[in-house]
This record gives C-alpha cells, sequence and structure tokens, in this order.
C-alpha cells in the first residue's frame, strides 16, 4: 500500500514538471510574439526611401541669370548713349550718330574709350545664329538668349565663334575695332539688344534677371 502511494507521488510530480515546462513554453512564445508586434518591421519601400534622403544628393534650385555686360575691360565706357525719346535734349544729343551728315538715332549703346581691341563676350548663355563682315559696320555677330532676347556685337575686329554655336555667358566671342561707320570712336563696341523683336536700352538690363526684363 506505502509502494501504491510513492508511486502515485512520483508521478504527480512528473505531471507537474510537465505542466511547469508547458506553461513556461507557452508565456516565452507569447512573449516573442508581443515583442514581435511592437519592433518595427524595416520593409524595403522604408529601406528606399530612407536611402533617398541619405545618400548625400544636393538638390539645387534653378535661379535665372544675372546678365553681365558685354565687356570685361574697366576702363570701357559709355561714347553714344541709347537713343530714347523721352530722355532730356543733352542725353537725346549723345544718342546721335553723325554719318555723312545725315544724323542717325541709336538703337544701342556704343562702348569704347581705350586704346586697345578689348574682348568682347556675351552677356548670357545662347545660341550663335549669324556671324557676317560688313564694309560699313566691321564684322558683327548676332545671339540669340532665352525669354526672346536677341544681342548683336558689331565694329569687332576678330571673331571668335561660329554660326550656330551653343555658348555660355561671359564667353569671349572677339574683340572690339574700328568700322567706318564711327571712324572718330576708335576702338569701340556698338551693341545692341532686342526684346520680341524690339529694341531696348541696354543700360536698363544689366546687372538683372533675365525674367526681370519686360
Amino acid at each position: 500500500m506505502e509502494k501504491d502511494k510513492t508511486k502515485r507521488n512520483a508521478l504527480y510530480a512528473i505531471y507537474f514538471g510537465l505542466f511547469l515546462i508547458l506553461m513556461g513554453l507557452l508565456y516565452y512564445a507569447d512573449y516573442s510574439s508581443r515583442k514581435m508586434s511592437v519592433t518595427p518591421k524595416e520593409d524595403n519601400d522604408y529601406t528606399y526611401v530612407s536611402r533617398l534622403f541619405d545618400d548625400g544628393v544636393k538638390r539645387v534650385v534653378s535661379t535665372p541669370k544675372v546678365i553681365i555686360r558685354p565687356y570685361s575691360n574697366a576702363e570701357v565706357k559709355v561714347l553714344k548713349g541709347y537713343y530714347d525719346y523721352k530722355a532730356d535734349e543733352k542725353t537725346q544729343e549723345n544718342s546721335i550718330i553723325n554719318y555723312e551728315s545725315t544724323y542717325i538715332q541709336n538703337s544701342g549703346v556704343i562702348f569704347g574709350g581705350v586704346d586697345e581691341q578689348f574682348e568682347v563676350r556675351s552677356i548670357l548663355d545662347g545660341k550663335v545664329t549669324s556671324v557676317k563682315d560688313d564694309k560699313l559696320m566691321g564684322k558683327i555677330v548676332t545671339i540669340e538668349h532665352e525669354n526672346k532676347i536677341t544681342t548683336t556685337y558689331q565694329s569687332l575686329s576678330e571673331v571668335t565663334v561660329k554660326e550656330n554655336d551653343q555658348i555660355s555667358q561671359g564667353t569671349v566671342i572677339g574683340k572690339a575695332g574700328e568700322s567706318n561707320f564711327e571712324k572718330d570712336l576708335g576702338n569701340h563696341l556698338l551693341f545692341e539688344i532686342t526684346l520680341d523683336g524690339k529694341y531696348i536700352n541696354p543700360e536698363s538690363v544689366f546687372d538683372k534677371q533675365v525674367t526681370d526684363i519686360k
């Protein structure tokens, strides 16, 4: 009888031990599932977006360029201004060109006042649409730019670009020279600019953004 009782106690101990092991396994399984649900899962989309912001790429906002003067020589000055019918009498007088007893209203600005043949440069990025040699005006270069802006560089002694060239702002397109149109001015540049086919005063556009020209 005592032997049977001891046997039953042993079985109870085994059952209880198995019960504790089973409860431990269930608790571990429940704990693991709860931990996984709390921890965020990094999927492919999340990783891709993270790389986009961490790849070191700098995003640049494009801004319109500021229009520069058609020369870099600081000693160059205005010899003949643009004729503006709204200007005062003295300004208008300085904007008249006398050619063989004929008075002509200047549609551009004549730059010069230096002895050497100073470099002439493009005021903006653009495409060279015309290069020609005129007996009266010397060598002439015409460039088309954005926003319907066209520039013409006249009285050049030499040209370093050719038709259909795509050039950048500041590209040297030639050198100023003399012409038969204004012989007494020496080395000079007659610079003209049109907006949508209409002449405008070059002095009104320098140091301004292209989008400000109207």
